[in-house]
């Protein structure tokens, strides 16, 4: 399976751990009980540090060098330097005067801190992807979503990644998933986001240690997630509204809709057409889909599209179907439509088509 997880030829080992069972890319330590946070680093292979190294210029080409190499008549490059992994000198990124290293230690404390020492939380699955250059972790939270009968559980997650390149910022996100079918069900409010971002400046670590406003973000959304899915469970919707909400939540531009609205389906692309009934299928036949909560219901309209990037859409290897799914990707926006379509369609009442 295509797989972009560190090796460390050192000690023969990808840095990743999970705890029980492997996760998404299949490789890994497996540890049979939830460890500490310092013992997921050492785990995930993340006991490695992190320096910024001046930059030199040799010709036209532009090298890294670490401390005591000899320059000869290089010309140093101002104002950038090389994130270099002092563990085995290899370089991650290039970034800017005021970028702040946020060692991996740090990240993990991130979980500590908001949780008074660790208490109720548990590490389940960390790693590092290419040369070390991201690091994610996922640590589960004490207690549940119940929807319906109390069967249907979504266990409470965070998922935090950051980078050692320059790229983004450091991620922290709300991301509840579906035990039943291990569907992420992670969605954003209008008056509230699941995700908080800190820049890699000189106050990141600082305001990592002190991002108990995760948690509040985590307790409130929990709260509210609850009570609208346990609202959809009960709003009856039709074979015809489930594949509405599914055109519409999975609408690729403007063209598109204005064929939808119109009802020249005829004119779809096939690839849209496809991707329709892939998606509606999952919605008529899968176990998962056909519980209380979901037969016939809104949230099963719901858990139709994120059930489908979840469970049935094909992507380039683990790492895409990560991004996409979890850090800001297509997938992770579709859903976030289709959630705003189902809220919309809760509060009409009266059961008219989505489209209108």
């Amino acid at each position: 399976m295509a797989h972009n997880l560190n090796f460390n030829e050192h000690t023969g080992r990808y840095s990743f751990f999970s705890v029980k069972e492997k996760a998404w890319h299949n490789l890994g330590q497996i540890v049979t009980e939830y460890p500490t946070s310092a013992e997921a680093i050492k785990h995930a292979g993340l006991d490695y540090e992190v320096a910024k190294a001046p930059l030199y210029t040799k010709g036209s080409d532009i090298i890294q060098t670490a401390s005591g190499l000899e320059t000869g008549g290089e010309v140093a490059v101002p104002n950038y330097f090389a994130n270099v992994r002092t563990d085995n000198n290899a370089v991650l990124g290039v970034v800017g005067r005021d970028y702040h290293i946020v060692q991996n230690r740090d990240a993990f404390a991130f979980f500590d801190a908001i949780v008074g020492g660790g208490d109720g939380i548990l590490y389940e699955t960390a790693g590092a992807l290419g040369n070390g250059e991201r690091i994610f972790i996922t640590a589960k939270l004490p207690g549940y979503i119940r929807v319906g009968n109390g069967e249907d559980v979504t266990e409470k997650y965070i998922f935090l990644t950051t980078s050692h390149d320059g790229s983004g910022s450091i991620t922290a996100a709300f991301t509840p998933i579906r035990v039943v079918c291990q569907n992420t069900v992670n969605a954003a409010l209008r008056n509230m986001s699941n995700v908080v971002r800190i820049k890699h400046t000189a106050g990141a670590k600082q305001r990592l240690e002190d991002a108990h406003k995760v948690m509040g973000l985590a307790n409130t959304l929990s709260s509210q997630l609850e009570g609208i899915f346990n609202d959809w469970a009960t709003v009856k919707v039709t074979d015809n509204e489930v594949k509405k909400l599914i055109q519409l939540a999975l609408c690729p531009n403007k063209e598109t809709f204005d064929l939808l609205k119109k009802g020249a389906e005829d004119e779809l692309s096939t690839v849209f057409k496809n991707t329709v009934d892939e998606a509606f299928a999952y919605a008529m036949i899968s176990d998962t889909q056909q519980m209380e909560t979901t037969k016939g219901t809104l949230f099963g309209a719901y858990n139709a599209v994120t059930g489908y990037y979840q469970n049935v859409r094909n992507y380039k290897d683990d790492e895409a179907k990560l991004q996409s799914i979890i850090m800001g990707g297509t997938a992770q926006g579709k859903a976030q439509k289709a959630f705003e379509l189902c809220s919309s369609f809760a509060k009409d009442g009266n059961g008219i088509l989505l489209l209108n």
